[in-house]
């Protein structure tokens, strides 16, 4: 049996804040560290022994996997970082308040932008400071492949064939591979495993930091998915995601 362990960073600072962030490269808070320590720890009690690691260009990922590895004690395994597992970009919207937003644009609009399938925000101009094109950390990569902004259709399009082409392709040699990203990157993966559709993944929220099973045969066919620990706690987690712009 294969087994995808998918798990989305810790509460970050503008979580905490309640601001979309994006690509905006943002710190954990002290609970989100938290949160990602205990995280390996259900790992690790529960019997997982992940052989390969991934995760994103953005630190509340990449501090989120450290975590985890710290408390299973596998801080030695191998760790592959791709700027394609980053969040969603949203655009315009990076560092705006969602309550604020939800006044101003109301809830139609704001439900768009942040779930729906092909609804992209607002894009950055290209000499805004928050753009990817004037970041140092992505200097190597075609500028034509840098979203300005992005609906989650973008997001899978950017990241499918990163996940087909490398993180699939490590289940040649391991049984067991552990992905850390983020909501959106991780709902991409969720919707192309689970075959959801367009409309079904607008109601699909992702906790932080509550570890996603996904279990396959052999060949790789999916057999099972769920949440690893308590599934009251968890549903109030993802009640959470999904109320966050009612949040003052």
């Amino acid at each position: 049996m294969k087994k995808l362990i998918l798990v989305r960073h810790g509460e970050s600072e503008w979580n905490k804040m309640n601001l979309f962030t994006g690509w905006t490269d943002v710190d954990l808070t002290p609970f989100g560290q938290c949160e990602a320590y205990m995280a390996g720890r259900l790992l690790k009690e529960e019997g997982y022994h992940p052989t390969m690691c991934y995760t994103s260009y953005l630190k509340r990922a990449v501090k989120t996997l450290n975590q985890i590895l710290d408390a299973m004690d596998m801080d030695y395994l191998p760790v592959e970082k791709s700027w394609r597992l980053n969040e969603k970009s949203y655009g315009a919207l990076q560092g705006a308040n969602k309550a604020e937003t939800l006044k101003k644009y109301g809830e139609e609009k704001l439900m768009q932008w942040r779930r729906s399938y092909d609804v992209q925000p607002p894009a950055l101009e290209v000499s805004d400071k928050r753009s990817p094109l004037n970041d140092p950390r992505y200097a190597g990569i075609d500028p034509k492949e840098l979203p300005a902004t992005e609906a989650l259709c973008d997001t899978i399009a950017r990241l499918m064939p990163y996940y087909e082409g490398v993180i699939l392709k490590a289940f040649e040699s391991n049984d067991e591979v552990l992905v850390v990203a983020h909501g959106n990157s991780l709902r991409g993966i969720v919707k192309t495993l689970k075959k959801m559709g367009d409309n079904e993944i607008v109601g699909f929220n992702i906790p932080t930091a509550v570890p996603y099973i996904f279990e396959f045969d052999d060949q790789m066919n999916l057999q099972k998915d769920f949440y690893l620990g308590n599934q009251e706690e968890i549903q109030r987690k993802i009640d959470g995601v999904k109320n966050q712009a009612n949040r003052k």
